[in-house]
């Protein structure tokens, strides 16, 4: 499945993307750079490697929690603005390590707008998530829902959104908190992957690809269709092209925060089906009690940006989700 790059707009800019050696961070930057950006990357690689870094992007190995370094980083490249995706994303390690998350996601992110607020950068893309909003009401989420987050990873993220709300008031940054779902899918050169895997998708194509001998369901007792988990997928480049999208909005509006999914749930089982459909392979499942901290259901409403912004998702077919995944695995372990 190849994936075309389309046309956002805007002025070209001086970005900062933090992260950008990541799956999501480094799929903005290279499609940003399709597009005659240029790009400079700061990331630590706790989770990544160099390699990932996108071809002829600025790369600064460093840690936003330094803070004097940031400032330097930003005022030596001229930054206008950044996009900061650099983050620990695993809800269920958060259970077990609170701290952690508190750390990484929440201080060293203080000490990245200190950074931004000292060298003069007030625009600022930032990843969130749906965990912000733990168990919906109901569904699908829109962004007045309220935010009760489940785990310390949704609250990590959440007392960033907070503190972006003051900084904004007092400050005059200019901000963009976009809550995302389920992000998966490829695109060339460029798919996901994580040490050790945690990531469903993933995990289901290494069982094709008999690299596992199972994938395992957390939970098949959820008040959901088939008693597994409901999530929103959504398409690697459309969450991109999302983030393109609100930096340049940017220009005019000084405060957003959208929800960025398809607005279609598909639960755990629905997905091992899909992957059985496009691979061909029998995937076989193994059944493991709830994991805590998992909502049952998490589906977007992305009306808001669609009628503000124009976003809509391009690639919002499960199975076309997972064929591009799947290619970039077949060739990742070819």
């Amino acid at each position: 499945m190849e994936v075309e790059h389309r046309k956002t707009g805007g002025t070209l800019l001086n970005v900062l993307i933090t992260g950008g050696a990541g799956y999501i961070g480094g799929t903005v930057a290279g499609v940003m750079m399709s597009a005659g950006q240029r790009v400079h990357i700061c990331d630590n690689l706790c989770h990544a490697r160099r390699s990932a870094v996108p071809e002829g992007a600025d790369f600064i190995e460093g840690d936003i929690s330094d803070r004097r370094a940031m400032e330097q980083l930003l005022r030596d490249r001229k930054i206008e603005a950044v996009l900061h995706f650099a983050a620990l994303i695993e809800a269920g390690e958060s259970m077990q390590h609170p701290e952690k998350y508190f750390s990484n996601n929440t201080a060293s992110t203080l000490s990245l707008l200190q950074a931004m607020l000292a060298a003069g950068v007030n625009r600022l893309v930032f990843s969130s998530t749906a965990a912000v909003y733990g168990e919906p009401d109901s569904t699908p989420i829109t962004e007045d829902a309220a935010l009760r987050p489940t785990n310390p990873y949704g609250e990590s993220k959440l007392l960033v959104e907070q503190m972006l709300v003051w900084l904004h008031r007092i400050h005059g940054m200019r901000y963009a908190s976009l809550r995302y779902f389920n992000v998966a899918g490829a695109v060339a050169g460029r798919g996901e992957e994580h040490e050790p895997e945690s990531h469903l998708i993933p995990l289901i194509l290494d069982v094709a690809l008999g690299r596992r001998n199972s994938v395992r369901i957390y939970g098949s007792d959820y008040p959901t269709p088939d008693g597994t988990c409901v999530r929103d997928y959504i398409h690697v480049r459309d969450l991109a092209e999302a983030h393109i999208l609100a930096l340049h909005a940017l220009e005019q509006q000084s405060r957003m925060i959208y929800n960025l999914g398809n607005g279609r749930g598909f639960s755990v089982r629905q997905v091992v089906e899909s992957a059985r459909r496009v691979t061909g392979h029998l995937i076989p499942v193994e059944e493991a009690p709830r994991r805590p901290g998992d909502p049952a259901i998490l589906v977007a409403s992305s009306d808001k940006i669609a009628r503000e912004l124009g976003w809509r998702p391009a690639y919002p077919g499960l199975d076309e989700i997972v064929a591009s995944a799947w290619e970039w695995h077949r060739r990742r372990y070819a």
